[in-house]
């Protein structure tokens, strides 16, 4: 028995190693990292070049507490992200990873409403189903019930707005209308809890595990940025996710005309080398606070030098492979294949997705949308369908967590059209038993 323990019970091969996409176990066995661990290792697995980079940084500090000393690879990367992000957000605080970036841009939020005279704004309003991170401060954001339940005596909840499923609500998403009719219901809350005392809205710009990547409908993203200006709130974009070129472009919010006042990053900013993430913000907001005494908050490991050596090395991949570019090309590539597999299953009842985070829903109907049922713990099986045939995906339950089973297929940015094969001929092999273990199951009742 392992000393070890997580989510779930039971024992998995043990990792031998991992190069491109591609890892093998101790067995020899070969998988396909079609899902890039947790849609986290973005330019593959091994990069010579990251490792470089780090073994670099190893041989000078691997650790500088930001009190005592600044570091060369902090400022080098807070530097760089500056001229990524749109204009004004040029303020970086490190962290080791979402959580984390999640709980420091709303207490950062919150600390800024406070320096400038704004004590009576402090609820962030976000959407269900969504998730943020595993602290009480971002499960308080995070509206997925099987993980926010047990701890909510715990925390103060907060207000959540409807994700814009449109495809579950039979509206058309190319219809600007749509886009509206979904962000109005921001507004609509924002009214019902008093505009003085909303903070933020905090919004994934394409949806992660919890909506199964689920892009807005038109007009969406603009309508929030106009309303949110409106009343005064701050518009954070959890990009934990989208972020590093997941959507095939660096920010999943850089698609829309939506800029941000927050932005949050992880997972593809330390690409699965190391933990790291990352805070961005404007002058205009962080000033006030530096000026009053300055953020209080902190981790130990922000800031981090051998981080942010990864982190910047990361970055230089991204831009001298051409990631965002490939990942934007591979993802039409990979979406048009999914919604050919939809055709020839009919227990495929959606495909969506921007870039390399796509996925697809299982749905028992496709006219009325009902789910498969709850016991037949369909986005596991599936998984585990794949896994046994050599890809790894990622599944989640898109109806709050507790029905609407989808995959996530999210391969590494480098993935070309050979790899997109094998993922496809992996996805369709697995469905065509999961379609007869379903229907038999379904069938016996």
């Amino acid at each position: 028995m392992s000393n070890l323990f997580y989510q779930t019970q039971g024992r998995k091969p043990v990792l031998d190693q991992a190069r491109g996409v591609y890892m093998w176990d101790q067995d020899g066995r070969r998988y396909l990292d079609g899902s890039s661990g947790a849609m986290v290792c973005n330019i593959g697995h091994s990069n010579k070049n990251v490792l470089t980079a780090m073994r670099r940084q190893m041989e000078k500090s691997t650790f500088g507490y930001r009190l005592h000393f600044e570091t060369e690879a902090s400022e080098q990367l807070a530097s760089k992200l500056v001229g990524l992000m749109p204009d004004g957000l040029n303020r970086v605080f490190f962290v080791s990873g979402g959580s984390e970036a999640v709980e420091t841009a709303i207490k950062l939020a919150r600390q800024h409403a406070v320096s400038t005279g704004q004590n009576s704004r402090w609820k962030v309003i976000s959407r269900r189903p969504s998730y943020h991170g595993c602290s009480l401060g971002a499960l308080a954001v995070t509206g997925y019930d099987p993980l926010t339940a047990p701890f909510m005596p715990m925390m103060q909840d907060m207000p959540k707005v409807p994700a814009p499923r449109a495809y579950l609500d039979g509206l058309n998403p190319d219809d600007p209308a749509t886009g509206a009719h979904y962000a109005n219901m921001l507004e609509a809350q924002i009214q019902a809890e008093g505009p003085n005392s909303v903070l933020a809205f905090l919004v994934e710009p394409v949806g992660g595990a919890s909506t199964g990547a689920l892009v807005p409908p038109n007009g969406y993203m603009e309508r929030i940025r106009e309303i949110c200006d409106h009343y005064g709130i701050l518009l954070i974009m959890d990009e934990v996710m989208t972020g590093v070129g997941r959507t095939g472009a660096f920010l999943g919010s850089d698609h829309w005309d939506a800029r941000p006042d927050i932005v949050v990053m992880s997972k593809g900013l330390g690409a699965g080398y190391i933990p790291l993430g990352a805070v961005i913000a404007g002058d205009a907001l962080v000033a006030p606070i530096l000026e009053t005494g300055g953020f209080a908050h902190g981790f130990t490991y922000a800031g981090n030098p051998l981080a942010c050596a990864t982190g910047l090395a990361v970055l230089h991949e991204i831009e001298m492979q051409g990631l965002c570019a490939n990942a934007a090309a591979m993802g039409d590539t990979l979406l048009a294949r999914l919604k050919s597999l939809m055709q020839k299953y009919e227990l495929i009842g959606d495909v969506r997705g921007k870039g390399l985070l796509t996925a697809f829903e299982f749905m028992a109907d496709r006219d009325t949308k009902a789910p498969l049922p709850p016991h037949l713990n369909a986005h596991q099986r599936f998984v585990d369908l794949a896994y046994a045939r050599g890809l790894i995906v990622y599944s989640r339950r898109t109806r709050g967590g507790t029905e609407g089973d989808h995959i996530l297929v999210c391969p590494p940015l480098i993935a070309n059209t050979q790899h997109i094969d094998e993922i496809m001929h992996g996805l369709d092999a697995s469905m065509a038993q999961f379609s007869q273990d379903i229907h038999a199951d379904l069938k016996a009742g």
